[in-house]
């Protein structure tokens, strides 16, 4: 077993909301939250004064502690004072996809029980239509304006009192993400805003963001990384959080040189970007002083070119996942040149680790060995909304959550990710499982089988690779065909990017495909 070499923390027994903006009067006029494109600003006064004032409509329109609110935007300056005014008001914040079809979101709307939706007017057609398709929805808000539906910004009028909700930090869900864990369909995961808020208290002892410094969120917020690394990391500590609702290359370097950004958290594909692109020559990225990767293995030889090229310290990674608020591990910033390459970092305080043999789970691998990582500690999530045979696949009773990834230990407590037990598929540190694809594939008339793996393309991303067995009357379904009736029905980053024709799926005597034969055809 592996404990951190830090001291513990408390856990942090607050509201999520109270957690991030309770030292908002301290920091007053300075910077909160920066619109990257046009400059638009709310200060840390503001951003408090906003978020009570919304959770008082919230309210006044008959949100109520124990309802789920579907929170459904790009990154915006609105993003972070919708979610806090929901967790004020007493809800739950499922948070979705921008880019979910209508089906998905209505799905994510079924399963998670929202009465609520928050979205922005260019989202909103996609809204009506999951509201309509999931039914229990009692009404959609917009974050900005559009006829025939209430705006967030009226509610700033809002002479109601602030909602004063009894919130018990340890057991009330603050954040409901979803997620595909190891295998199978997404997942509500149950975020307590006990363990949000102390995932918080964890980093902080090893990432030192401070009032002053400038962090640029292009990541999505509605991802859990992008809510604590990007949102509620920064605003905890004082920070200036400069938001972009997507990435573009050009549009990413224009605001690093413009708003002086300090520190990026960002995945791989864009460590790729600027490491190898000729457009960064183009920027002064001066201000930069660090950088963390995460959400998706980073290949060695390419964090050194990327921190080579723009003069940095070496980069640093991060580990976790949605299930663990999310973070377990990280490269500490005072820590980053003395790193081993191609690390994940080290155990966050409070955090226990085991590394389970591959071949015996029941018990711990050699010192020399990889194995399964398993994660102790109180950022683990409180379950699987729903779906307590899920949840009990990937707790034990011991409380040790199985993380489906394979890793080793060198002999200073370093951590290195090698590969996955999970057949989860991390397209640019998107979850998207293979379970959901093979049964879209299957209500094809023309396939009588499929089964789809992850493979790494030629820019070194994670992509869905379906090998699919036609319908003897099928003969000319083509790759293309394939890859346009999945395209269709899921949001982008879902999509098929390869398709094989087979004979037949090889699987075990259970049914079970066997992945591990297709890896080694790929």
């Amino acid at each position: 077993m592996f404990r951190s070499e830090y001291a513990d923390v408390e856990p942090v027994d607050l509201p999520i909301h109270e957690a991030v903006l309770g030292r908002a009067a301290e920091f007053g006029d300075a910077p909160a939250l920066v619109d990257g494109v046009d400059g638009t600003t709310l200060t840390y006064d503001q951003l408090d004064r906003f978020h009570r004032r919304m959770a008082a409509g919230l309210a006044e329109a008959g949100v109520r502690k124990g309802d789920v609110l579907a929170l459904h935007s790009p990154n915006t300056i609105a993003f972070p004072t919708a979610f806090y005014a929901a967790t004020r008001a007493g809800a739950t914040v499922t948070t979705v996809h921008p880019l979910a079809t209508a089906e998905e979101f209505a799905k994510q709307l079924r399963d998670s029980g929202a009465n609520w939706i928050v979205t922005v007017s260019p989202l909103l057609e996609a809204a009506r239509e999951a509201a309509e398709r999931a039914g229990g929805v009692r009404e959609i808000f917009v974050c900005d304006s559009a006829p025939g539906h209430r705006s967030l910004i009226d509610m700033l009028a809002s002479t109601a009192p602030d909602p004063e909700i009894d919130i018990d930090p340890a057991e009330d869900v603050a954040a409901l993400p979803y997620s595909s864990g190891t295998t199978g369909i997404p997942k509500g995961v149950m975020l307590t805003h006990q363990s949000v808020a102390t995932n918080l208290e964890q980093l902080a002892q090893c990432v030192s963001v401070t009032p002053g410094d400038r962090i640029l969120a292009v990541l999505p917020f509605f991802h859990i990384y992008g809510l604590t690394a990007l949102m509620n990391m920064p605003l905890k500590q004082g920070a200036a959080v400069v938001v972009l609702p997507r990435f573009d290359l050009d549009t990413f370097l224009a605001a690093i040189e413009k708003h002086r950004i300090t520190g990026l958290f960002v995945a791989p594909p864009i460590v790729l970007a600027l490491a190898k692109h000729p457009a960064v020559a183009n920027h002064d990225l001066s201000s930069l002083e660090y950088i963390i990767s995460s959400a998706a293995p980073l290949d060695a030889a390419l964090a050194a070119a990327c921190s080579e090229r723009l003069g940095l310290p070496p980069l640093g990674q991060a580990y976790g996942m949605t299930e663990l608020s999310p973070g377990t591990h990280v490269v500490p910033l005072d820590d980053m040149r003395a790193a081993p390459p191609g690390t994940v970092g080290k155990l966050l305080p409070n955090t226990e680790m085991r590394i389970l043999s591959l071949d015996d789970p029941d018990r711990d691998a050699d010192a020399d060995e990889a194995g399964e990582i398993a994660i102790r500690g109180p950022q683990v999530m409180k379950g699987y909304l729903g779906n307590p045979e899920a949840t009990a696949a990937m707790i034990d009773t011991d409380g040790w959550l199985h993380t489906g990834d394979v890793g080793r230990v060198d002999d200073d407590g370093w951590l290195f990710v090698l590969d996955r037990v999970k057949e989860l598929i991390k397209y640019k540190g998107f979850q998207v499982a293979p379970a959901e694809l093979e049964a879209l594939l299957l209500t094809h008339p023309g396939i009588a089988d499929a089964a789809v793996i992850g493979v790494y393309n030629e820019d070194n991303n994670e992509v869905p690779h379906a090998y699919v067995v036609r319908q003897p009357s099928a003969t000319d379904l083509s790759e293309g065909e394939v890859m346009m009736y999945v395209a269709e029905r899921v949001a982008p980053y879902k999509r098929v990017r390869q398709v094989t024709f087979i004979d037949g799926v090889p699987r075990a005597a259970s049914g079970k495909i066997l992945r591990r034969r297709l890896r080694e055809k790929s």
